[in-house]
């Protein structure tokens, strides 16, 4: 079992989220990994979706407050990534390469997570096996990001790292934490 804290930075350190923080934990056991963010704010200050009796999949969760995450076998051009509502709607998609050959990711046809809610923290957890595209023996590449909406519209990009002059939650050095099973 290999399980790792994590805490995102915003982009910027003139987000307007500055009473806020996103940490969480990563583990990984065979081919499944359990990802647990909390985002601890005054969740009244934020736009946060509704959740939804039925949850789907989704394009453009990122547009609104999400919970994101991307997954590579280490030193391969190709990768998921793992779009959260905490609406419970949810989105995988594949990569062929930086960027490139974005297909919505068939091998899940739901993606089930748990969501607790208070005044000033709001965490979502999943546990997702990914036996379909990866084996057990394979060491993982990990990115992990957010974005979070104020009401005032303003959005705020949060990851382990920003390795450019811009957000880009897809960039190769964003791929920091490694995943592997022990």
């Amino acid at each position: 079992m290999n399980q790792q804290s994590f805490a995102l930075q915003p982009f910027t350190s003139t987000s307007p989220l500055t009473n806020c923080e996103i940490v969480g934990s990563i583990t990984r056991y065979n081919q499944t990994l359990t990802i647990s963010y909390e985002l601890h704010c005054q969740l009244t200050e934020l736009v946060i979706p509704t959740l939804t009796r039925e949850p789907m999949r989704k394009d453009g969760l990122w547009q609104e407050t999400c919970f994101e995450f991307f997954v590579r076998v280490k030193d391969a051009p190709q990768y998921w990534e793992f779009n959260l509502s905490p609406a419970a709607d949810w989105n995988v998609y594949r990569f062929a390469a930086y960027r490139q050959g974005m297909e919505e990711e068939k091998a899940f046809t739901s993606l089930p997570f748990s969501i607790e809610q208070q005044s000033n923290m709001l965490r979502l957890t999943l546990e997702v096996d990914l036996a379909e595209l990866v084996s057990a023996n394979q060491i993982l590449e990990v990115a992990i990001s957010a974005v979070v909406k104020s009401k005032e519209g303003e959005v705020s990009y949060w990851a382990l790292v920003h390795p450019g002059s811009k957000p880009d939650f897809h960039h190769r050095d964003s791929f920091i934490l490694i995943a592997r099973h022990d």
